[in-house]
């Protein structure tokens, strides 16, 4: 494999040479600016090896590097090794910004080529003053991909099913009028989106064209005088045409938007997100754009009451998956029978498809042992897959995507007896948990203002996690959205009654064992006094513990209490789904703490 990464290289740089470009960046995303996408995109993949579901590339006439954040040090090193792609830790004090490398390894003059629909406005325009400044151009129409990659996946041509109102809890029509409205607040006529998961929101249509990701491929144009769904037509059905006509959308062929963009009228103001439409479509409205925020991200994230209602039964069938999972985890532990990681991945997916509503996993389940739990999103290959066996922990983070919701958990459990040091960190990790769980704050706090509260009782030890403490959640819609978020970095989005988002600190000991916790949190009302609105979080996910790894020495009596009423309501939720072996095994699981 390392042979053809270096061979792809090669063939790149030959493309690089005849356009006059000294440098490429090349992002893991789509035209759509896309966090996963499908396999016609994975160019990154292709050109280095990386499997990550984050990382740039870059390459120049000398050197090919690869940044990728905290997530990714151990999977990257891993992956590139033999490539001679360096590794660049994105975040690190050591570690220059692309930028940065580019600015001191080029020369006055140079040339640095972009894929223009793979940049955002925001993020091109930065590119290019930084770049400018140093002497450097910018061309943003270098895209030799097609040329290097001969058998290249085609776009994909699933068909667009429409995701009924009963589940969505609003039309489509009824979404666009708002839409409108708020871009019009903004100071614009209609409003341009490239985003697979709010076009799939707004026109409450799904698909199958991104892995554990229910979007169309397609873009959409709103506007008062009708809007129109750029989609490839070998996805359309006569009935959701039918559906679109009656919602006010037409529909056009993919490739024709940009042309169809270029051609509106100049008295035509569009609406366009700095981070989430591309430098290429912002290029073509040139004059007759408004950048501003996306007036979907927020009405998408607050969810509505059929919404939540949907979730909560969501979460019950994967609960009940979840804990018949763990049985069979346990009990082929405990027989000495075969199992990998792999095999973990696999017994998730049987017990969670057989449930009702069920349409896909909400991402590639995460099973990693021992060591490679310590791999923040390790992903077991055949290669990497190891035996799952008695004596370390093994880490589970999965999810799944149900027609009424989506679900995202995380689960350490201790295989054989865990060590000492096995539960001291796993209960710095659970007391972060709990205090997000049991967070008061006012209207208007942001989650950058709480998430010290997850990271204190490792911070007081010497320790911490790099990634963030939370992520918004979709309603059977991509398992990572914004706006809300719940790290150190501020997203200025302030939590909102509706918001559905992950709590999940963690600790990773590299070549010993990862640890991380995670249930999914919803905003609520909790009180109004003379100081103004107060919000708290209720717990959704509905799945036990591992008992054997706390260590109730170092909890609080408000801790201890905290796991026995969550396990004593995972109990009461799921019991009565589930047969009496079932039952009895999960007595057991959720059964008081002991000081």
């Amino acid at each position: 494999m390392q042979n053809l990464i270096i061979e792809r290289i090669v063939a790149l740089r030959k493309e690089m040479e005849a356009a006059g470009v000294k440098a490429v960046i090349l992002p893991r995303t789509d035209a759509h600016l896309s966090e996963y996408i499908s396999s016609h995109w994975h160019i990154v993949r292709y050109l280095s090896g990386f499997t990550g579901s984050a990382g740039t590339m870059v390459v120049t006439d000398k050197a090919a590097l690869l940044w990728v954040d905290s997530r990714y040090f151990l999977q990257g090193a891993q992956q590139i090794e033999g490539t001679g792609i360096e590794l660049m830790k994105d975040g690190l004090p050591d570690t220059p910004s692309i930028v940065e490398y580019l600015c001191e390894h080029l020369s006055k003059g140079d040339k640095v080529g972009i894929n223009g629909l793979l940049m955002s406005i925001d993020e091109t325009a930065a590119l290019r003053s930084r770049l400018n400044a140093c002497g450097i151009e910018l061309d943003v129409d270098f895209d030799p991909i097609d040329r290097i990659w001969a058998d290249r996946p085609a776009l994909p041509a699933d068909k667009i099913f429409i995701h009924d109102e009963k589940y969505a809890g609003e039309s489509a029509k009824s979404k666009i009028a708002r839409i409108l409205s708020a871009a019009n607040a903004q100071g614009a006529k209609a409003y341009f989106t490239s985003a697979l998961d709010e076009i799939a929101w707004l026109l409450n249509i799904r698909s199958n064209d991104v892995p554990c990701n229910p979007v169309a491929t397609s873009f959409l144009y709103l506007a008062p005088e009708g809007s129109t769904l750029f989609v490839d037509e070998a996805k359309m059905t006569p009935e959701v045409e039918a559906y679109l006509k009656e919602a006010g959308v037409g529909v056009a062929p993919y490739n024709e938007v940009l042309a169809t963009l270029a051609a509106l009228p100049a008295d035509m103001t569009v609406l366009l997100s700095g981070s989430r439409a591309s430098g290429a479509i912002a290029h073509v409205l040139e004059g007759r754009y408004v950048k501003g925020e996306s007036p979907v991200a927020l009405p998408k994230a607050v969810k509505n009451d059929i919404q939540i209602a949907g979730i909560r039964q969501a979460h019950l069938r994967d609960g009940v998956a979840m804990v018949r999972s763990l049985m069979e985890i346990e009990k082929t532990v405990e027989a000495g029978e075969p199992l990998t990681e792999i095999g973990v991945a696999d017994i998730l997916l049987r017990h969670r498809s057989k449930g009702e509503l069920y349409f896909d996993l909400s991402f590639e389940s995460i099973c990693g042992f021992g060591p490679h739990g310590a791999i923040v999103h390790y992903s077991a290959t055949p290669e990497s897959d190891v035996p799952v066996i008695k004596g370390n922990l093994l880490l589970i983070d999965s999810g799944a995507n149900y027609l009424d919701g989506t679900t995202d958990i995380t689960r350490t459990i201790a295989l054989g007896e865990p060590t000492a040091d096995m539960r001291h960190d796993f209960t710095l990790v659970m007391k972060g948990h709990i205090a997000i769980a049991t967070a008061i704050y006012p209207e208007g706090t942001r989650g950058a203002q709480l998430d010290a509260l997850a990271r204190m009782p490792l911070w007081k030890e010497g320790k911490s996690y790099l990634h963030g403490t939370g992520h918004g959640v979709g309603h059977f819609l991509n398992v990572h959205e914004g706006p809300q978020s719940i790290r150190l970095n501020d997203t200025l989005a302030p939590l909102t009654p509706g918001m559905l988002t992950s709590n999940e600190p963690g600790v990773y000991l590299t070549d010993r064992y990862g640890i991380r916790c995670e249930n999914l949190v919803l905003t609520i009302p909790y009180e109004e006094t003379e100081f103004g609105k107060f919000y708290a979080f209720e717990t959704i996910t509905l799945c036990p513990f591992d008992r054997k790894l706390f260590d109730t020495s170092i909890m609080s009596d408000a801790e201890v209490e905290w796991v026995n009423n969550y396990h004593r309501t995972v109990y009461d939720r799921l019991a009565p789904l589930m047969t009496e072996d079932e039952r009895a095994w999960l007595a057991t699981a959720t059964a008081p703490l002991s000081v």
